[in-house]
């Protein structure tokens, strides 16, 4: 298929892709199957994305990264999705990429200097700090519990969250906390960020949880005890968490689904490969019109989900918040990639649900993806406000009501 990418962007993806198929995919298949990825294959990844210069393309060249628009760099996220080392290598991997995106749009020099360097280096590690408990913010982010009272020039934190993704390994946190108790918590709320060795911050544990991928990702409970930072930790404007929080999640979301689809798309190759080879019942299963029919309805939808991918981030980089576009991308990629990957399984049979190919891996990977950056049910109910805001009443006058005849009557009849 091809897409509506710039000559950049397309030199940009082959470079990756390059890197792909030489070394990521390669590395890949020789670990054994399930096992975490090591810290210093990571650190090999990382200096081989250097080598074919795709490493960070998002973020500015002041800061580590390429400077590239983020519409040129969305490719990128797809060729790295097609293996579970692909964003980690390109340091194109969550949660980090979105903190860096977070670090960048609202963060001062200092901030910058401090956390964004390190972190689109590879030195330290993040997470960003918001879903809580019940009966705290979730998919309802205005049950926001977790609170942050101004004390002399110090912020003092109290409060529980969960789902903390990398939270465990993270070096630095990104909390959401209600600051103004008497306003509406989307005007009330800001981030704050805090050191994960700062007096006061308890990681209780890694979450049990499906999927973990291959280096392992954690998704912590951490409880925050008057956990205290200065003033100056204040991450962009006070009382603004939710709008900085929406900065980072639209793009986030984005580029989650590219990565996503880039992992749908490398299934179905599998699949194909597979489906290929093996016989079964006279033939080879890719002859078997049915299995061949599903194949082509889980390309054609991951290719429009591509599409309707690139149009909401042409939004984005032309200054629009994008939301309902967003929302359409995040749930429509959410269950389309679900279910490619779901099909390459059953298609590899056994080889599906073994750990020798990385199908195992997408497939529990793929299934939080329709939960995390929120919920499909969250998402609709945005589409589904927006669809009803502008009903057309006019569309109705032909309808007869109760106690009202219709006598109207054409010419001629």
């Amino acid at each position: 298929m091809r897409y509506d990418d710039s000559d950049q962007a397309q030199e940009l993806a082959q470079r990756a892709q390059d890197l792909m198929e030489e070394v990521v995919l390669p590395m890949e298949r020789e670990r054994p199957g399930g096992m975490a990825v090591s810290s210093g294959t990571i650190t090999k990844l990382r200096e081989a994305a250097r080598e074919y210069d795709v490493y960070a393309p998002q973020i500015p060249e002041e800061h580590g990264g390429m400077g590239i628009d983020f519409r040129d760099a969305l490719p990128v996220f797809e060729e790295a999705g097609r293996s579970l080392l692909g964003p980690v290598a390109m340091r194109v991997d969550a949660p980090d990429e979105g903190n860096m995106h977070l670090l960048e749009l609202a963060g001062d020099d200092l901030q910058k200097e401090q956390y964004l360097d390190p972190l689109v280096a590879g030195d330290i590690k993040s997470g960003f700090s918001m879903t809580e408990p019940m009966q705290g913010a979730g998919s309802d982010p205005k049950m926001i519990q977790t609170t942050a009272e101004k004390e002399g020039d110090e912020w003092v934190i109290d409060g529980h969250k969960w789902w903390t993704t990398q939270g465990v390994e993270a070096d630095v946190l990104f909390v959401l906390a209600r600051t103004d108790e008497d306003a509406h918590p989307y005007q009330g709320c800001s981030i704050f960020i805090v050191p994960a060795d700062a007096d006061g911050v308890e990681v209780v544990r890694n979450v049990p949880h499906m999927g973990g991928g291959a280096h392992g990702i954690s998704h912590a409970e951490i409880v925050y005890d008057d956990v205290r930072v200065p003033e100056e930790h204040l991450l962009g404007e006070l009382n603004q968490g939710f709008v900085h929080a929406q900065e980072r999640l639209g793009p986030a979301r984005l580029t989650h689904c590219m990565r996503f689809s880039g992992m749908a798309q490398r299934s179905l190759d599998i699949a194909k490969a597979y489906t290929s080879e093996r016989q079964g019942f006279d033939s080879t299963l890719s002859d078997k019109q049915s299995l061949r029919h599903r194949i082509a309805d889980a390309e054609t939808r991951l290719h429009v989900a591509r599409t309707a991918i690139r149009d909401a981030a042409d939004r984005i980089s032309a200054g629009e918040e994008a939301r309902v576009p967003v929302s359409m991308c995040k749930v429509f990629t959410a269950n389309v990639t679900q279910d490619a990957i779901d099909l390459a399984v059953q298609c590899c049979g056994a080889n599906g649900i073994g750990k020798d190919l990385p199908l195992s891996d997408f497939y529990e990977s793929v299934r939080q993806f329709r939960i995390v950056d929120g919920a499909d049910e969250v998402h609709r109910r945005v589409i589904a406000r927006h669809a009803f805001d502008d009903v057309d009443e006019a569309e109705l006058e032909p309808v007869t009501r109760f106690g009202q005849p219709n006598r109207r009557s054409g010419d001629g009849h």
